[in-house]
């Protein structure tokens, strides 16, 4: 399978996730289902390979588990995602062995 290249006006990766780590504009990072407030009117990364893009961003690729076939399929592809790795707050933590 060859390598995607991002779809224009798509953000999906900068919208569906949410990022723990501050962003400029975003001290405390960015929600899920948020646009990040470094995208400009063309939906692009003003941070794109700057320093004070977050590590999460530059690690993410385009790929089409993640990016489907739509801007729609991905926001739904990263919104399920995002929903299968949030923390269980109905878990109880976990303890150790005694």
């Amino acid at each position: 399978m060859s390598a995607l290249s991002c779809r224009g006006g798509c953000a999906a990766c900068c919208t569906a996730p949410s990022i723990a780590s501050p962003i400029p504009g975003m001290p405390h990072g960015k929600p899920a289902g948020m646009p990040c407030v470094q995208l400009d009117d063309q939906l692009r990364c003003r941070l794109f390979g700057r320093p004070e893009r977050p590590a999460f961003c530059a690690s993410l690729r385009p790929s089409a588990d993640m990016c489907g076939a739509s801007r729609s399929e991905a926001m739904a592809l990263l919104s399920a995602l995002e929903l299968a790795t949030q923390p269980d707050a109905a878990s109880p933590p976990s303890v150790g062995a005694t």
